[in-house]
């Protein structure tokens, strides 16, 4: 269910805004859509099962926040993350 570390650490160096970067919107936002899409993952094969389920909606709610957050900051590097993400808003 979760992400490794070489993964995380991919994810991390692609969307960074400058070298050491793990706090900005863009890698929190990145970092949260690799882990649901490995949920979604999951959840194919465990339908059933609703605790992690739970965990899947709170990840999601987080990753709006953050995007919210963007979006009212800098429209310009909100609407490049989700084009580069592949997110539907």
């Amino acid at each position: 269910m979760s992400i490794t570390a070489a993964k995380k650490a991919e994810v991390i160096k692609s969307n960074a805004t400058k070298a050491g970067d793990t706090g900005s919107p863009e890698v929190q936002v990145a970092i949260l859509s690799e882990r649901i899409t490995a949920l979604q993952d999951h959840f194919k094969a465990h339908a059933k099962d609703n605790h992690s389920r739970r965990g899947l909606i709170k990840m999601v709610s987080q990753r709006r926040s953050l995007l919210d957050y963007l979006k009212n900051k800098d429209r310009g590097r909100y609407e490049a993350l989700i084009a580069k993400l592949g997110l539907r808003r």
